[in-house]
């Protein structure tokens, strides 16, 4: 893995946070990248591909999340999650 290290903040717009269904997208998309994905909570910091990890952030809307992924495709990785974020994990009822 390489070092390229990038950091985002991520704000969460859709209606109940970071609950089980946008954990579990959240993990699924950072899985499919060869990067280290951590998100950052009040200085908490887990695995972006752990949907266990993520909840125990208990993230609600409006909480804003580091998140640092680092290796080959990290910038990818950062774009797709992101992307995921701002469409409400496309969710229907948390729009």
């Amino acid at each position: 893995m390489s070092d390229n290290k990038h950091v985002r903040e991520i704000k969460l717009l859709n209606r109940y946070g970071l609950h089980v269904r946008p954990a579990g997208l959240f993990a699924k998309i950072a899985s499919r990248y060869d990067a280290e994905i951590e998100v950052e909570k009040d200085g908490i910091v887990v695995s972006g591909k752990s949907i266990m990890a993520l909840m125990t952030l208990e993230a609600v809307s409006g909480t804003i999340l580091k998140v640092t992924a680092t290796g080959v495709q990290a910038v990818e990785a950062l774009d797709d999650l992101e992307a995921l974020v701002a469409r409400k994990f496309d969710i229907p009822d948390e729009q």
